[in-house]
């Protein structure tokens, strides 16, 4: 008979933390060399959002896949770095299905914006689903029936930041994804926090 002793250290091992936020990551990845292998063909065909008929399927596919396209190495890092810090903590916090729920309605709402106010331009990255995460973080461990100070001062910051320039700036497409993808995460962040929607609950049954 085996075992360990009482003093014996536990060998340390990768721990795949975050499923929801890990499993994006990878994606956006994995996009981004696709899209290096192809000469943009698949970010222009299945990874950005633009004016199409719904009748074509690839459409479909564009309102979620454009999340995971990026225009370039350096935007798929600025974005991937702001989820691998926020998105743990919201993960541990509300559970890998709805943390996927939000990444999903999200990059849903925001295509749907751009494919419908700006049908002409390629809009692609996860930009709306960091915004998302921002605020819905801010919303984060505030008790029942209140408004945390922190999302007020968060929203006026980041929402109010992107509203200026998207007025004073040439290309506001950018910005109107963030503002969206803000707007979506703290919608989606105060329902769930009505609902009690959080993975420790959810656990309990």
């Amino acid at each position: 008979m085996t075992g360990r002793s009482p003093g014996a250290r536990t060998p340390l091992r990768l721990s795949y933390n975050s499923p929801a936020v890990l499993t994006f990551v990878f994606l956006c990845v994995a996009v981004q060399l696709l899209r290096e292998l192809t000469g943009d063909w698949a970010t222009t065909h299945l990874f950005s959002v633009y004016g199409a008929s719904l009748l074509d399927p690839l459409a479909w596919i564009r309102l979620f896949g454009h999340a995971l396209g990026h225009a370039s190495w350096s935007h798929l890092i600025n974005n991937m770095m702001f989820l691998l810090i926020l998105g743990p903590m919201i993960e541990e916090k509300y559970g890998t299905s709805n943390t996927v729920f939000v990444m999903a309605a999200t990059a849903l709402v925001t295509g749907i914006f751009n494919m419908i106010f700006f049908p002409r331009v390629y809009t692609l990255g996860a930009s709306g689903i960091v915004f998302a995460f921002i605020l819905l973080a801010s919303i984060t461990g505030g008790e029942d029936r209140t408004i945390p100070l922190t999302f007020i001062l968060v929203a006026i910051l980041y929402i109010g930041e992107q509203v200026y320039d998207a007025v004073t700036a040439r290309d506001n497409i950018s910005q109107v994804s963030h503002i969206v993808g803000g707007l979506t995460g703290s919608v989606l962040g105060f329902v769930m926090k009505r609902l009690r929607m959080n993975g420790y609950r959810a656990g309990k049954g």
